[in-house]
């Protein structure tokens, strides 16, 4: 075995072991939390951000996030949208940040408002700082990180090493759950999404992390596998990532991650000469194998129940009235709550309060876009199309950026069944703003933005 296979090896079983202490033994888990944030400061200060330092150890809080509040590992709930924050602030601090980020200027400024006005329509026993921060943490991760990722040269090299960060805590959050349920075929009698199957957390945010897990090792077995024990051990990990991630029974993560594996080869293929396009048929045709193999291996170990799952029937084999679970209803107050309150909306956290004024119910949102025009009023819909079109305008300029349609695409498609519960999206999409090159450039460019 090569050195570099067999380091790459002992990474990966070293969150292997991870995982499964935090099953076996529960204290860990909260060592393992604190020691990511303690660690990741040391790291980006150690080596002063030289080589983007703070985008690694931001990527593995965002991929640690849910398995560390499964576990209670976190300090605090909603402590990794703030360690990426303090991680990226601390990496502007050695390199600076672009002076052409004005869209994201403009983006956090817009949230401004609202902000303000729910300090004073929250409900009095309401805690107003939790209520903010709760709701407005994940868009201000999102612009902070943008203000550092805008037009920033990177090697593709790099984006490789920033994505395996965030995938390695995904590897020990499907340990974790495999040891948690390691019979499936006790727990899944239905075709809801199953607590069981995600660790006893939401099966909402488990599968988002693991979809973006199963794109992260696809990645990696089509663009970063150097040989073909890794081109085996990644594609290993992909597929027991699908597995466990088609077993929480939640669909919007896992069709994300499988879209985006799409759009990346998709890609790859209209930009491949004749002979890659020949060598991407080859992965493509190992790719749907590999996917269909696990498909039926789950099936088998569902009793067809996934099957019926994403045809949206019961398991009774009834179609469902609804295919979202009710989010349309949430999604639809929303709406009508914006056109009642069109310029700045209702104020931060306060579209759950007006919710259960009018149906009774307390539910909180689910769709991040309905949630800002709810919130923020007509500045929402200004703040949403600055962070749509930015991304488009910057592959206009590099259309080598394979990643960036992958990227936009699961922070949209995230952001519309899980809202910003988790860092993911907020970070994902900052990532789509680099300016990716083939090698590492030595020399400033032309045309290559200033830095502050």
């Amino acid at each position: 075995m090569k050195n570099e296979d067999q380091s790459y090896l002992y990474l990966i079983l070293f969150h292997v072991v991870l995982g499964a202490m935090g099953f076996l033994l529960p204290f860990t888990a909260k060592i393992y939390g604190y020691s990511i944030f303690i660690f990741g400061v040391y790291y980006i200060i150690k080596k002063q951000n030289r080589n983007n330092e703070a985008l690694i150890a931001a990527a593995y809080v965002v991929g640690s996030e849910v398995f560390l509040r499964m576990t209670g590992g976190n300090p605090l709930y909603e402590i990794s949208k703030y360690g990426v924050m303090v991680f990226i602030l601390i990496g502007m601090y050695y390199s600076g940040f672009s002076k052409g980020a004005v869209p994201y200027w403009i983006f956090l400024l817009l949230l401004v408002p609202s902000v303000v006005i729910s300090a004073f329509v929250l409900n009095f026993d309401t805690d107003i700082r939790k209520a903010i921060a709760f709701n407005i943490s994940g868009p201000l991760c999102l612009g902070l990180a943008s203000l550092y990722t805008f037009r920033r040269k990177i090697a593709l090299e790099e984006i490789n090493r920033i994505l395996l960060s965030m995938g390695l805590p995904i590897i020990t959050c499907m340990v974790y759950l495999t040891f948690y349920t390691p019979n499936v075929q006790e727990v899944i009698t239905g075709t809801e999404s199953n607590f069981q199957t995600s660790g006893g957390y939401g099966p909402n945010q488990v599968a988002t992390v693991l979809g973006l897990g199963m794109f992260i090792f696809f990645s990696r077995v089509i663009l970063d596998s150097k040989t073909k024990f890794q081109i085996i051990l990644n594609l290993i990990i992909a597929l027991n990532i699908t597995y466990r991630g088609m077993l929480t029974f939640s669909r919007g993560g896992m069709i994300t991650g499988f879209l985006m594996i799409v759009l990346l080869l998709v890609f790859l293929y209209f930009k491949s000469n004749f002979g890659g396009r020949v060598k991407l048929n080859y992965i493509i045709v190992l790719l749907v194998f590999a996917l269909f193999t696990t498909w039926t291996y789950t099936s088998f170990q569902t009793g067809g129940l996934i099957n019926k799952r994403y045809s949206n029937q019961d398991a009774a084999g009834r179609v469902k009235q609804s295919q979202f679970t009710g989010r349309e209803d949430v999604a639809q107050n929303e709406i009508n709550t914006f056109l009642k309150n069109p310029i700045f909306g209702v104020g931060v956290g306060k579209g759950a309060e007006v919710r259960e004024d009018e149906t009774g119910i307390k539910v909180l949102s689910h769709d991040e876009i309905t949630r800002m025009l709810a919130e923020h009023g007509s500045l929402g819909i200004v703040a949403l199309l600055i962070l749509f079109f930015t991304p488009l305008v910057l592959y206009l300029e590099n259309k080598f950026n394979m990643f960036l349609v992958c990227f936009v695409a699961f922070w949209f498609l995230t952001i519309n069944h899980a809202a910003m519960r988790t860092a993911a999206p907020a970070f994902v999409y900052s990532l789509s703003l680099l300016n990716v090159q083939l090698g590492f450039p030595r020399k400033k460019r032309v045309g290559e933005e200033e830095r502050i």
